[in-house]
């Protein structure tokens, strides 16, 4: 069963654009970039950049060649061999008719090499482990039912349309088994296959981690000793959700503040973390500017942690947030994405930036909210340089509550599945 990616129509619309004549698409490892192209374009042949027989050959053909026997072609893990690149921005710039779909699992080598030579020739995607509507699907034919919080960004609904409850949603029972499965393991596809037990999951989520490790980050840091890396990895899963104090993380890990950012860098780069920006506008606001960490995945976290359980707090928080990035970024919706604390301990987990305009969002695991769980979104428009369009909490609380000041609380799910 192949679920339906939001990616996937807008690559198809770029199909016959003169604008998408090369696609890249780029995401974590196991996120789903080969099934979805080579289902999507059947027609394009298929060149898997990892077979070291067939690369010899790729790397010695010419562009007239490219042209006459892989016209249209899909390049998976492309960035292994950054040469092609340029044979395909050779074939790109001397005939129209060659369209290719280049694939890569590192942000940091595919893009450093696209730069560089594919300029103004590509179109960039990237993808990322399912969100809660893309898990909601049982085929690749199915529709999208866009979240509500999707709606409220592009302006097609509004905080007074949410029904009263959670369980008056008319697909309120999907929603929540979706949610349910999303808090237990995560968002990769091949994880959705019902045939798979609740250990052959966590055997395939250690698997998945090992496997970053040996490839991955030796392909982005050519590592020889991987154990303070590990370290790392193990030191930002534990503490998701947290805002990065470098000088902490080098004590505890015994690993040099230079390191630690390098490989806070791979980290992201890798798409296994998002380090989400403080927000400031000038210094007398006393901002901190450290970023947070949030791991992108609970099913990897617990990989890392070697754990089976429910959230905590903080990795709950961290579940939240980066569903509303990935949703933000398979939409290509323009929305900049911040964190805010100030000196004397004002938090907002997540502080969204449109072109005219903030939407505030705390994240709270509880089952009841109460004025409580608000009191660090009263007053936000003293500190922004732009109005507040409006506050939300969201939690497990099935209760729709307008607590008025335009802060509204709703449940996780109803907002975003």
């Amino acid at each position: 069963m192949i679920k339906k990616r939001i990616v996937f129509d807008t690559m198809k619309a770029k199909e016959h654009s003169p604008l998408g004549r090369i696609i890249v698409l780029t995401g974590a490892r196991q996120t789903g970039k080969t099934t979805l192209s080579r289902h999507g374009f059947p027609h394009f042949a298929y060149l898997s950049i990892e077979d070291p027989v067939q690369v010899a050959g790729y790397r010695r053909l010419t562009a007239q060649q490219w042209k006459a026997l892989y016209p249209s072609a899909i390049l998976d893990e492309v960035q292994k061999e950054p040469q092609l690149i340029e044979s395909i921005k050779s074939v790109y710039d001397q005939f129209s008719e060659p369209r290719y779909i280049l694939l890569g699992s590192s942000r940091f080598l595919l893009m450093s090499k696209v730069r560089e030579s594919l300029a103004g020739r590509c179109f960039i995607m990237e993808i990322y482990p399912l969100t809660l509507p893309e898990l909601a699907t049982d085929d690749v034919s199915e529709a999208i039912k866009d979240s509500f919080f999707v709606r409220y960004m592009r302006g097609d609904a509004s905080e007074q349309q949410l029904l009263p409850t959670f369980t008056m949603e008319p697909d309120y029972a999907r929603k929540q088994q979706v949610y349910d499965y999303y808090l237990q393991y995560g968002g990769y596809p091949a994880l959705t296959n019902e045939a798979l037990s609740d250990t052959d999951r966590m055997e395939w989520l250690e698997i998945y981690v090992r496997t970053f490790l040996e490839r991955d980050v030796r392909d982005l840091g050519s590592f020889r000793d991987l154990e303070p890396f590990i370290k790392l990895q193990r030191y930002l899963a534990h503490t998701t959700g947290s805002t990065i104090n470098l000088a902490s993380i080098a004590k505890e890990t015994a690993v040099s503040i230079p390191t630690i950012q390098r490989y806070l860098q791979y980290m992201e780069m890798s798409y296994q973390t998002l380090l989400l920006p403080a927000w400031f506008v000038n210094p007398v606001k006393r901002l901190t500017k450290a970023p947070k960490v949030h791991f992108m995945d609970y099913g990897v976290l617990q990989a890392v942690l070697k754990k089976r359980a429910r959230p905590s707090g903080n990795e709950y928080e961290s579940i939240i947030i980066t569903e509303i990035y990935k949703q933000l970024k398979s939409y290509r919706l323009p929305v900049n994405c911040y964190h805010l604390r100030t000196q004397d301990g004002r938090e907002v987990d997540l502080l969204l930036e449109t072109a005219d305009s903030f939407i505030a969002i705390e994240v709270k695991m509880t089952a009841n909210v109460g004025r409580s769980d608000i009191r660090n979104l009263t007053g936000l428009q003293e500190i922004l340089n732009k109005p507040l369009r409006h506050a939300f909490v969201l939690s497990n609380d099935p209760n729709v509550q307008h607590f008025g000041e335009g802060i509204t609380a709703v449940h996780a799910a109803q907002f975003l599945g």
